[in-house]
């Protein structure tokens, strides 16, 4: 590649250089949140780009600076279009740009939203590794039938090999059904149920997941839930501001998830303040608190989902993508450059 050049990842690309890396993107996960939690990333709050006569959808700007090993910087631009299922099409889209931190010059694009779904459920898995604090989990309680669930499976499979069963719910029965089917060929091992109603789920597993479309809280009671159970709240709107406020709380970022009407928002809004919160997840990963408080208590992860995941893993897909470059391992030919996709200096 020239200097003027940028190389361009399509979705297939990803997929096909991320494939079967789970447990490499959990350690990547697990590096990038340490990096930030000592205070080596630079991460401004996302933008919101609502649509006045579609209020459904969004687009999402989440800029990012990562330093330590990482030394990248970039922008993740995702769109959140729910109606899109309706047509046939997934609900999201992305792209991610990967700049030099020398030249500020864009070096790399790449398809976003397969990079925007594994690193959400990397860092699912690697909060259930933490958090779990030596307890294993054998059922996996999941809310929600999407991509990002069935992404989230693949990644607890992968760290967790005690899980066996899967109880899962969703507001569309037939995307219940159609979660299980694909379930059962990609994951024989864990056998999958399907659920009529939320409380059959929170009653029988201690390892809850939700990751949901829901624009605002409609779970008001976790009492059914056993002691000591771990709830994973990827969609960050499932629960109400007093299910929060009762139960030990473990974020990414506090000021970022804080914000947008999530549901830690509308904990803060009502407690006035934001103590509710014990630490982030990174704290816990560099030794500065611990997994668990009280070992009955129930633990909600709250993830924002930071820009800087999306970084790691869009260098990362980079990385592979040069490895298998130079010694020729895949027989799959990723990447296209864009040869002078920059302009000749102006100087010149």
């Amino acid at each position: 590649m020239s200097d003027n050049s940028v190389i361009v990842f399509s979705g297939h690309d990803v997929q096909e250089l991320l494939a079967g890396r789970e447990l490499a993107l959990i350690n990547l996960t697990r590096t990038a949140y340490q990096a930030h939690a000592a205070g080596a990333t630079s991460l401004p709050y996302s933008t919101f780009l609502h649509f006045p006569e579609n209020p459904k959808a969004r687009i999402i700007g989440l800029p990012a600076y990562v330093g330590d090993q990482f030394k990248t910087a970039g922008i993740k631009w995702i769109a959140s279009f729910p109606d899109n299922l309706n047509c046939g099409m997934d609900r999201a889209s992305a792209v991610i740009i990967l700049n030099s931190i020398e030249t500020g010059r864009p070096e790399a694009i790449l398809e976003g939203s397969v990079i925007s779904a594994k690193r959400t459920a990397a860092s699912a898995a690697l909060a259930a590794l933490t958090l779990q604090d030596g307890n294993a989990f054998d059922t996996i309680g999941m809310l929600g039938c999407g991509l990002i669930s069935f992404e989230i499976l693949r990644f607890l499979l992968a760290a967790c090999a005690e899980i066996k069963n899967v109880i899962a719910y969703d507001l569309s029965e037939t995307q219940a059904e159609f979660f299980k089917k694909k379930c059962s060929v990609a994951f024989p091992q864990v056998d999958v149920s399907i659920a009529t109603d939320v409380k059959t789920v929170l009653t029988n597993s201690r390892l809850i997941s939700f990751a949901t479309s829901a624009a605002k809280p409609h779970i008001f009671d976790l009492s059914s839930c056993a002691r000591g159970s771990l709830i994973l709240h990827i969609s960050l709107r499932d629960l109400s501001p007093a299910t929060l406020l009762a139960a030990d709380n473990v974020v990414d970022d506090i000021d970022h998830v804080c914000r947008a009407e999530t549901s830690p928002h509308l904990a803060a809004q009502v407690s006035g303040t934001n103590d509710f919160i014990r630490c982030t997840l990174g704290e816990i990963l560099i030794g500065q608190a611990p997994a668990r408080i009280n070992p009955d208590s129930i633990t909600i992860f709250s993830p924002f989902g930071l820009g800087i995941l999306d970084l790691a893993v869009a260098q990362y897909v980079c990385k592979v993508h040069a490895e298998q470059e130079a010694s020729s391992s895949s027989q799959y030919n990723s990447g296209f450059v864009l040869d002078s996709f920059l302009p000749r200096p102006w100087r010149e």
